[in-house]
């Protein structure tokens, strides 16, 4: 059974043997009315056969199994491009050409993945490529299959490597190294870098040290200045340890795609890189998640250890495909949240009707904490919204989708007459600007 295996099931046909046999076909049949040349063609036959069985014995009596491993890093990041390597080595004495197929995670939902390259003797390949998923969770990579050609390329021969792993994907983690730069007092713009104006400055104490042209003259330090006999000023620092919490509503709105991603995925990356930006700022950054119930809640902390711990937590959030309950989400900040913090909340209101059902838990909030509520523009309303319209039916989808968008822009002035900031982004600038947003509340310590 092992020898029928290894030398009848592993053997499959190439698409220039069916050629060639054609063709011989062919000549058989111009040979039935022209007999003189059938003796020729028998010749060629045979030669056709002989080839085959040439190329039979090199690929099955005189071949070596090639040798093949995946290469990947521990984890994935959702949303981003990942780098895969593969280590391919012919162990044959003879060039030849591979057919190599990698069983992906049935989550790419890649039936045609392929790539053809010639191998010369004993030669090895590192073969780069890249994937994006676009949904967290464990992802079974499968056997590398490799079909195996000689020069003649007539036959070919099947071979199964087993590389079975499997693969987690986090949320978005390179993309908190990217914005890592950012925990500088600067804000990001498409242009470039620009410094932001502080208003007033902290009273957080960091040293006494000798004046230099350009410090202010406010902070002199006269005993200092007396005892010293030269001019010191104080010298103050950003305050520390303010308290940042980031919520995440998993109600059935943060289920839209956007670009292949959900918006609770978005919500999730950007979380992931404001938190890092927090913890760089020497500030103290909790989680929290919610539903129709309560999810999960990790306490305010400034530990290395919390970005691990933030990374963690998010990997397995999912939406709920029911309505969020913001008055329980209201008591469990009472009952959870002692201190005044920055409450950022990511969450998506589509209509104006939306945001007054959940207003008052929302203004009962902001009485306690400095709440930033984020929510997302719907881009493909924006876009119908800008489209020509050439019949009836298009001016009707036009005047409708501008009526959602102008809600959106009453949402922002609706929050606003309560005292309440908010943040309405298209869901690929969700970072950037809630990273900006928590810049200039440092910058003008409204923390």
């Amino acid at each position: 059974m092992n020898l029928i295996k290894k030398y009848i099931a592993a053997l499959y046909l190439s698409s220039r043997f069916y050629l060639v046999m054609g063709f011989c076909i062919v000549l058989f049949v111009t040979a039935f009315f022209l007999p003189q040349f059938f003796s020729a063609v028998k010749t060629i036959l045979l030669a056709f056969a002989a080839l085959v069985l040439i190329d039979y014995i090199f690929l099955f009596i005189l071949s070596k199994t090639p040798s093949a491993k995946r290469i990947t890093t521990d984890r994935f990041s959702n949303g981003d491009e990942n780098k895969v390597e593969m280590q391919v080595r012919n162990n044959m004495f003879f060039t030849v050409d591979m057919e190599i197929i990698d069983e992906l995670p049935p989550q790419f939902q890649k039936r045609d993945w392929r790539l053809f390259h010639r191998f010369k003797a004993k030669e090895q390949k590192n073969i780069l490529y890249t994937l994006r998923p676009l949904t967290r969770g464990e992802y079974h990579f499968g056997r590398i299959i490799i079909y195996v050609k000689s020069l003649l390329g007539l036959l070919k021969r099947r071979h199964n490597i087993e590389a079975g792993e499997i693969v987690p994907v986090y949320p978005s983690f390179l993309q908190m190294r990217k914005y890592e730069l950012l925990s500088q007092t600067t804000i990001q713009t498409e242009q470039g870098n620009k410094r932001m104006r502080k208003i007033g400055h902290s009273m957080e104490f960091e040293q006494i040290k000798e004046y230099v042209r350009g410090d202010d003259i406010r902070s002199v330090n006269w005993k200092a200045t007396a005892r010293k006999g030269s001019l010191m000023v104080n010298n103050y620092t950003d305050e520390r340890s303010q308290q940042v919490y980031c919520i995440i509503d998993k109600g059935r709105l943060m289920k839209m795609p956007f670009g292949g991603l959900t918006l609770l995925d978005y919500a999730i990356n950007s979380t992931l890189v404001l938190a890092n930006v927090c913890l760089q700022k020497q500030d103290r950054i909790g989680l929290m998640t919610f539903a129709n119930k309560m999810g999960s809640l990790l306490a305010a902390d400034r530990k290395p250890i919390q970005r691990e711990n933030i990374l963690q937590l998010l990997y397995n959030q999912d939406t709920a495909f029911l309505e969020s309950d913001y008055e329980m989400l209201y008591m469990q900040i009472r009952n959870r949240i002692k201190h005044r913090s920055l409450i950022v909340l990511y969450t998506n209101f589509e209509s104006l009707s939306g945001l007054n059902r959940q207003l008052n838990y929302l203004r009962s909030i902001a009485k306690h904490h400095l709440l930033l509520v984020v929510f997302f523009e719907n881009t493909e309303l924006h876009t119908l919204s800008h489209l020509d319209a050439k019949n009836v039916e298009d001016v009707y989808i036009k005047t409708i989708a501008e009526k959602f968008e102008f809600e959106k822009r009453l949402i922002v002035k609706e929050l606003k007459k309560h005292g309440i900031l908010s943040i309405l982004t298209p869901p690929e600038k969700l970072t950037i600007n809630a990273v900006n947003k928590y810049l200039e509340l440092k910058a003008r310590q409204a923390i």
